[in-house]
């Protein structure tokens, strides 16, 4: 039970960190630099955020330092951030799923899904003491 809550707190700070630097991201910064450059230039603020917010929770919850308890809590905050994106994403836009993917930006997207992927693997990346 405590690896549910671990994970959905881990989901919900780096969720909340990233919907605060997106809306800056895309008011203020994409109009002036473009999508790609905006989207790049966020994503080693939100990698320096699961690293924080992934040490944090584990030493909160105490989440021992095996694989599966680690990657429960990362897989978990991975799904709620998936149903997150669909929902709030393409609802504030108003996309289908497939106009959201056709939409994306090759070069920031792949870098998204790759750090989507770091994301669910952080809590068993970071410290095992």
């Amino acid at each position: 039970m405590e690896i549910l809550r671990a994970g959905a707190v881990y989901f919900g700070l780096v969720f909340g960190a990233g919907f605060v630097l997106g809306t800056l991201r895309t008011i203020w910064i994409t109009p002036r630099l473009g999508a790609r450059i905006a989207e790049l230039g966020e994503s080693p603020v939100m990698l320096a955020v699961s690293v924080f917010a992934a040490r944090l929770v584990v030493r909160w919850f105490a989440v021992p330092p095996n694989w599966s308890d680690r990657l429960g809590m990362g897989f978990l905050a991975l799904g709620l951030m998936l149903v997150a994106e669909v929902a709030l994403v393409l609802w504030l836009r108003g996309l289908s799923i497939r106009e959201y993917f056709a939409t994306r930006d090759r070069v920031s997207g792949t870098v998204y899904y790759v750090l989507l992927v770091v994301f669910a693997l952080m809590p068993l990346l970071v410290e095992r003491k």
